[in-house]
């Protein structure tokens, strides 16, 4: 409807003027109310139009919660959401468009710097470029108008969700003070049902012994005629009627009498309720005062109550998780603590044994710098005896086995193999390390055997023959635990 739009209706006038009906007229137009001597259009022709009104106007408002609004703000919150997000795109594509934009301008100025205004190909260029940046200047105009779009839109949904903001606070208001009424009346209905109960109570009691005292005074009455008619008077000239008349008044009299009384007994007992009543509803007032405020204060303490518990669950949690973290620590540094033990037992028995092995080589090494100043002296002997010698032979042979050599001094036999200034003779079980012997002083190298004392032929040029008896005294181990046996015992 619009500002100058008129409203026109007919009523009957009251003066007494002319009987006729007349018309009135209301403006609708927010400027009339400023303008006293604005003057009002007649009505059109076709006469007075029918006024609508919409019915629904007229209804109350529903003013409860809508269960589904929780639902509606979140909808709405991943709308803006995305909203935002789609934003945020577009204002990306907007900054990398302006930088694209900047680039291709100062292209095109390198390109116009760069004169190549001459050839065909430059010429077909320029068109080409005009049309990019123009499509690109239109792309950016969108993006824009794209982006002020939405930036309305978002507007929008912002001013919806700070209405629905507060139209979501009104509402838990309206309901928080709704619920608190509701319990104030029930209190209040309560208290003046459980007053009306004792009311009628009383009422009831009242109302029976007024019965009873209306019964007793009937059955009074009733032995008072049984008295009067059970009376005979034997006077002659009495005048019974009078007598009966002054009776009839005297229990009229009595009758009025107890009615008043029990009227005046019934009001003083009414008044009394009625103070007690007006106590009890000032006491009542002053006791919802008194709940109101107890109420608040137990709200208050069950708020601290529920505040102490959370703080005592954090506490309880924080006092297992450390427990916890201190049993696993514990644990961590037993195990640890174990594995060092274990570590240093270890250490101690390779420390023992490391020990053991070097007395056994010392001993080894002690035995073999006797066994080589033995050999030595042999031999020292042997080389004079035999450059003493006129003929001897002397034969060598080299392999992968060893070195074989044999020698022999007529009258006296014997046979050493030389190997590393060892003599033949010595019998070794050394595994991983140096065996010899055999006929003719056999030296083998990683081998592994044992031979003491054994009678060996030996042949020399010239025609003699010995046999020479080399065997081995003295005894030692070697690291790894193996039998050594080595010497000279007798020669023949």
């Amino acid at each position: 409807m619009s500002f100058n739009q008129i409203s026109c209706k007919k009523r009957p006038t009251v003066s007494s003027g002319s009987g006729g009906g007349g018309y009135w007229t209301k403006g609708l137009s927010s400027h009339s109310k400023f303008r006293g001597n604005m003057k009002f259009p007649v009505c059109p022709p076709g006469g007075i139009q029918q006024v609508t009104i919409n019915s629904q106007l007229l209804l109350p408002l529903d003013l409860a919660i809508d269960p589904t609004i929780q639902k509606v703000k979140a909808e709405e919150r991943e709308q803006i959401k995305t909203l935002n997000n789609t934003f945020a795109t577009l204002l990306d594509k907007v900054r990398f468009m302006e930088q694209q934009n900047k680039v291709l301008e100062t292209k095109w100025k390198l390109l116009q710097e760069q004169g190549t205004k001459g050839t065909t190909k430059s010429a077909n260029l320029d068109p080409l470029f005009e049309k990019y940046i123009a499509d690109q200047k239109r792309y950016l105009d969108n993006l824009i108008n794209g982006k002020s779009r939405l930036q309305h839109e978002l507007k929008n949904m912002h001013d919806r969700v700070e209405q629905y903001r507060k139209k979501f606070g009104d509402e838990i208001n309206n309901r928080t003070k709704a619920e608190n009424d509701s319990v104030v009346f029930k209190k209040d209905v309560d208290a003046a049902c459980t007053v009306n109960i004792e009311l009628e109570a009383e009422v009831d009691a009242l109302t029976s012994k007024i019965d009873f005292l209306t019964n007793l005074y009937a059955v009074e009455l009733s032995q008072v005629h049984d008295q009067v008619n059970d009376t005979s008077v034997l006077t002659m000239d009495n005048d019974l009627y009078s007598l009966i008349n002054e009776a009839e008044y005297q229990y009229e009299q009595i009758a009025q009498r107890s009615k008043l009384e029990a009227e005046a007994l019934f009001h003083n007992q009414y008044k009394e309720l009625q103070k007690t009543v007006e106590g009890n509803s000032t006491i009542l007032k002053n006791s919802k005062t008194q709940i109101a405020d107890l109420n608040s204060k137990i709200r208050k303490l069950k708020a601290e109550i529920e505040n102490v518990k959370k703080q005592i669950t954090a506490l309880n949690q924080s006092i297992d998780g450390k427990k916890k973290r201190g049993n696993l620590a514990l644990e961590d540094a037993e195990k640890k603590l174990k594995d060092l033990e274990d570590a240093e037992n270890k250490l101690t028995e390779y420390m023992a044994h490391q020990l053991k092995e070097y007395q056994e080589l010392l001993s080894y090494k002690l035995t073999q710098d006797f066994v080589v100043a033995t050999y030595r002296k042999m031999l020292e002997g042997e080389e004079g005896r035999i450059s003493d010698s006129n003929n001897y032979s002397l034969s060598a042979l080299s392999g992968d086995s060893g070195v074989y050599s044999a020698g022999g001094i007529g009258g006296m036999g014997g046979e050493m193999g030389i190997a590393s200034g060892m003599g033949d003779g010595m019998g070794s079980r050394y595994s991983g390390g140096y065996g010899h012997g055999g006929n003719g002083g056999s030296l083998h190298r990683g081998g592994s055997f044992k031979r003491i004392g054994r009678r060996i032929p030996v042949a020399f040029r010239g025609g003699i023959v010995g046999k020479g008896n080399l065997g081995g005294i003295g005894s030692g181990r070697s690291p790894n635990d193996h039998e050594i046996s080595f010497g000279a015992k007798g020669m023949e």
